[in-house]
């Protein structure tokens, strides 16, 4: 297998296990990274101990057992939301680095609890929940969309990775960062950086829920360091104040271009949109009040997402 360079987080080194891996959509997904290419190295289900998935991958009944017996350091998780909370730590109890959360609908309070309880495992970064997870690209190595083959790099999670560019790949030998709190945006970001020769270092899904755990400005720092990143795109929606503060980190600290998005410009006042974190409670968390605020911290801001590719290719002086 060839060793990816480390982008953010995740690489072709990574050794993932699933949690919740004999549900349906634990095994659709890590059927999906495993032949993205991902080291997926076994699952947990409690009580199917000693089992194989389809795949031929072994099944645990806890998550410290599967990091002892395979090395694992990352995690998918798919249980569902009454018992998401205590999967997540598990996770970091049994030294797991980074935890992807995928599960939608886990009750806030749960994530309350869990985010005090993460204070005592920094050596854990949660992705999530709510959320489609983390991917750095991985080589493609023959054939053409959802039955390319990759190697190299890491799929956590229900990305749909044959759509992502490696840095090799990339015509204008430009890669770049994305990090949104939207799924399906981050894969239109995704497709039109694809298409402009733009390729990407890592995506980031964070998740639209009001609690969770990686955010913006740790995305944002991440990416600054990364020697394969050379710019970053960047998504947020309506409802809370974490665009503005992540648009003023920019301002102060970020070292490289950056194309902003703001989804939700004809979101009412009051009413969740989609995401549970997506409402609009006061003046400073509309879309345009965010959409300024990253203005006059010199960001470039797409129009409408049709425009994410273009905006970014001028950030990086390429159009």
């Amino acid at each position: 297998m060839l060793s990816a360079p480390m982008a953010i987080l995740v690489d072709g080194n990574t050794k993932v296990i699933c949690q919740g891996i004999t549900g349906s959509a634990g095994a659709s997904h890590t059927k999906g990274c495993f032949e993205y290419g991902t080291r997926m190295v076994g699952g947990v289900t409690p009580g199917k101990g000693g089992l194989k998935d389809p795949n031929g991958l072994p099944i645990f009944d806890t998550v410290l057992q599967a990091v002892k017996a395979t090395g694992a350091d990352a995690t998918m998780i798919f249980v569902p939301p009454a018992g998401a909370a205590d999967a997540i730590l598990e996770a970091a109890d049994a030294g797991i680095r980074v935890i992807c959360a995928i599960t939608e609908g886990v009750p806030v309070l749960d994530m309350v609890r869990v985010k005090e309880a993460l204070k005592a495992y920094p050596h854990s970064t949660l992705i999530g929940p709510n959320c489609p997870g983390i991917i750095t690209p991985g080589k493609r190595i023959s054939g053409e969309g959802p039955s390319a083959k990759f190697e190299g790099g890491c799929k956590i999670g229900i990305m749909p990775g044959y759509i992502n560019t490696h840095r090799k790949d990339a015509s204008t030998g430009k890669s770049v960062g994305i990090v949104s709190r939207s799924g399906t945006l981050t894969y239109e970001a995704v497709w039109q950086t694809s298409q402009r020769g733009i390729g990407q270092s890592t995506c980031v899904g964070i998740g639209g829920d009001p609690v969770r755990g990686l955010g913006f400005i740790e995305a944002l720092e991440l990416f600054n360091k990364d020697p394969e990143t050379d710019g970053v795109v960047m998504i947020g929606e309506i409802g809370g104040t974490d665009e503005v503060e992540a648009a003023k980190w920019i301002k102060a600290h970020m070292k490289k271009p950056v194309a902003g998005f703001i989804a939700g410009r004809t979101a009412p006042k009051g009413k969740r949109m989609g995401h549970a974190g997506a409402i609009i409670g006061g003046a400073d968390d509309t879309a345009q009040a965010k959409i300024e605020a990253l203005k006059a911290c010199g960001i470039a801001v797409a129009e409408s997402p049709a425009d994410l590719g273009s905006t970014m290719a001028k950030a990086l002086g390429l159009a």
